[in-house]
């Protein structure tokens, strides 16, 4: 079930990882802006309107707008969050983060329909924004004693397979998802065959879940 996303909710919006990749702040700035919880653009913040909201049934991705982990976020609204998803036991609920090292500040709070999810593009290190390193989210994903977790490779960019791929393997995900940038912004992709070898790598011992490629892929 983890492999196709229903709804997206987001409580908490904003993200200060300065992504240079990002197609949200963009959004949120412009075709979003009309709307009261984007009235800051992508600053950080709580939309309490949102918290009242429940699902039946679903498999919600939480803050797609955003990072619910980032270090900015008041440990407050994440509780104000995790509260609000006890009233949904029905649907599960998948969290996204380039800060996984957060999630040990509530394992003792999570309810038990949640998907804990990193983000890690590659296991190189490019400059490509403010957030953690990669092999930092590595370390702490990978010792988060919790069963559902999740690895988001979007957008892919290019990476030494042994590597990586050993990567995944410890992290033990229930779901890999894998796609290229929504747009062309000059981050160093790799080449389709090369993504197509990894996916079929991954597929060995986890779903993957194939989203963007630069090319039809089959």
């Amino acid at each position: 079930m983890f492999d196709k996303i229903t709804k997206t909710w987001n409580p908490v919006i904003g993200c200060l990882h300065n992504c240079s990749y990002c197609w949200a702040r963009p959004m949120a700035e412009t075709k979003l802006s009309h709307m009261d919880k984007y009235k800051d653009g992508f600053q950080p913040r709580l939309a309490e309107s949102e918290l009242k909201k429940k699902f039946r049934r679903q498999y919600v991705f939480v803050s797609d707008m955003g990072d619910l982990f980032g270090e900015w976020v008041p440990k407050e609204w994440i509780i104000h969050v995790l509260k609000a998803i006890r009233n949904s036991p029905s649907s599960y609920f998948l969290f996204l983060t380039k800060n996984p090292q957060r999630y040990f500040e509530f394992l003792d709070v999570f309810p038990k329909n949640l998907v804990l999810g990193a983000t890690i593009e590659t296991n190189r290190e490019y400059k490509v924004s403010s957030a953690p390193l990669v092999a930092e989210r590595y370390e702490w994903i990978v010792r988060i004693p919790y069963h559902n977790k999740m690895v988001s490779i979007e957008p892919i960019m290019d990476f030494d397979p042994d590597i990586f791929v050993g990567w995944l393997k410890e992290i033990s995900p229930v779901v890999v998802h894998v796609g290229y940038a929504n747009y062309n912004q000059n981050i160093p992709e790799p080449s389709l065959d090369k993504t197509a070898d990894l996916i079929g790598k991954l597929s060995s011992f986890t779903k993957v879940k194939v989203l963007r490629l630069r090319e039809k892929y089959t």
